[in-house]
């Protein structure tokens, strides 16, 4: 299947992502998670999975207020986890926690399945590398807008917010 990419615009080929980033300053966050190392196609879903059936006791102590995915590309690390009102507590095990940092970012918006996410972050390291926007050393965030047990696929928001300078 061939990919086009353009901002605002659906069909069955086309991703809609937002083009031109804005630059956003990402707050402190506290951040409970499951690390896994590797390919993404295989660490984000066990990452996932492994999340999923912890959230239940992740919140008995903690109020999560929103899902967030922290990745770097090399080394191939990824996160899969939870923003949470104040420094997490009492997590089960496999769970670690980190005041993440923040910092300066540029935002990029994917509407539509997550299942576009490896095709939508492809075309945002694209963006990047032709417009010589510089990354610096931190993590890269996908922030979950919405929630997919209520949102229909087609109008899922992710935030693929990106490093920056």
């Amino acid at each position: 299947m061939r990919f086009r990419f353009r901002e605002k615009f659906i069909s069955r080929n086309t991703i809609e992502l937002t083009e031109n980033p804005e630059i956003v300053n990402w707050p402190e966050t506290y951040y409970a998670f499951i690390e896994e190392r590797g390919p993404f196609i295989e660490s984000a879903p066990r990452a996932w999975q492994a999340l999923h059936k912890l959230t239940p006791t992740i919140s008995e102590h903690n109020k999560i207020i929103g899902y967030m995915s922290l990745y770097k590309v090399e080394p191939k690390i990824y996160r899969a986890g939870v923003a949470v009102a104040a420094k997490a507590q009492n997590l089960p095990a496999g769970a670690q926690s980190m005041l993440f940092p923040g910092g300066k970012y540029s935002r990029f918006i994917l509407t539509g399945a997550y299942s576009n996410l490896p095709q939508a972050s492809a075309r945002v390291f694209e963006i990047l590398a032709e417009r010589k926007i510089p990354m610096r050393d931190a993590f890269c965030i996908e922030n979950y807008v919405n929630n997919p047990r209520n949102t229909p696929e087609e109008r899922l928001i992710t935030e693929i917010v990106i490093p920056t300078v």
